[in-house]
């Protein structure tokens, strides 16, 4: 059994609840990380065959030391490098001394990937064949891990189905942040309140991409042959009539009963930090898993606020203190300490 502790983080009181929280890093941050970027590590893109005829894209940083490994970090959905988290948290690295590898969903690296399917939350495979490329490469071979949100489900049920992922690929500590937990309380829960906000923004890239990638090739057997795109305008349509069938599932709860990490908690043996606010707006609070369906080595680190990859701290107004990035380097600097 695992342990669920409560947080040390205290939101910046100009920022209250969960919305503020989760929409100063996508806006407010983002929209500054120009000023930002002279402090980014050179990256170089590397491409991943697949056994499949796919590839997936890697974004690797130049080395900051001279210590072996690296820090693989997993986006969310329709995330990218230019996710207010995910550059951030390269700079944050590169600085420690940490090397970063940013693994980029299949077919979300800025180009469509070859065939029909798509990424999704439970899409493990892929991140095994990143790890097992990685792990060839003494420099590169992750000795930690880290995932946001969509990304943090992927490495939680990872890590769950093989139990000895940290032996096998010489994973230290993971990190999941945000994570959904059960997908089908995540599609429930965008559809109440303001998060129905976050809903039609996601769906809406969502089908940007989908309309991209199929621009100009036909449209897959498995998909409905009246498809109408301009009719869908939440997760469980999209997914029910995209995402299960274009990545072998029976359907959208097919899809959500096999695709949520709440379920696989019990086998993680890999040291495992879950960073998660209580106010999330894309879970309900009961959607949280109990102390017992940790697995051993895993700790639940649970702050009553700080939205959805928030957690923004800060006594004076306009002068953030990103919490988050600090949490994570806290728990990552054991590894520069032993590189």
């Amino acid at each position: 059994m695992g342990r669920i502790i409560q947080s040390d983080f205290r939101p910046a009181w100009w920022l209250p609840g969960p919305h503020a929280q989760t929409l100063w890093g996508s806006l407010a941050r983002r929209s500054s990380q120009t000023d930002e970027a002279a402090e980014a590590p050179t990256l170089t893109r590397r491409r991943l065959e697949l056994a499949d005829g796919d590839f997936i894209d890697l974004s690797i940083a130049e080395a900051a030391g001279d210590g072996p490994g690296s820090v693989l970090i997993v986006h969310g959905l329709e995330g990218d490098l230019r996710s207010h988290y995910a550059g951030a948290l390269v700079r944050r690295l590169h600085r420690e001394g940490l090397r970063p590898v940013f693994m980029h969903l299949r077919g979300a690296g800025g180009e469509p990937n070859r065939l029909d399917r798509s990424y999704h939350s439970g899409a493990t495979e892929d991140l095994v064949a990143v790890l097992d490329a990685l792990a060839s490469e003494p420099k590169l071979a992750p000795r930690a891990v880290v995932g946001f949100s969509l990304g943090g489900n992927l490495l939680l049920k990872l890590l769950g189905e093989l139990p000895d992922a940290g032996r096998r690929y010489g994973i230290e500590q993971a990190i999941a942040v945000s994570v959904p937990f059960v997908l089908r309380d995540a599609m429930l829960r965008l559809e109440i309140g303001f998060s129905r906000v976050y809903r039609g923004h996601l769906v809406s890239r969502l089908k940007r991409s989908f309309r991209r990638k199929f621009d100009g090739r036909p449209l897959p057997a498995s998909l409905h042959p009246a498809l109408d795109l301009d009719t869908i305008r939440d997760f469980n349509a999209f997914d029910d009539c995209i995402t299960a069938p274009l990545n072998g599932f029976g359907g959208v709860f097919d899809y959500y009963q096999r695709a949520s990490c709440r379920q696989f908690l019990p086998h993680i043996q890999t040291p495992t930090l879950i960073i998660q606010a209580a106010d999330d707006p894309f879970m309900f609070p009961a959607t949280l898993p109990f102390e017992h369906e940790l697995g051993p080595d895993v700790t639940l680190e649970l702050s009553r606020h700080g939205g959805h990859v928030g957690f923004i701290a800060g006594h004076l107004p306009g002068r953030p203190v990103y919490w988050l990035e600090e949490r994570i380097l806290n728990a990552l600097r054991a590894l520069r300490n032993t590189a």
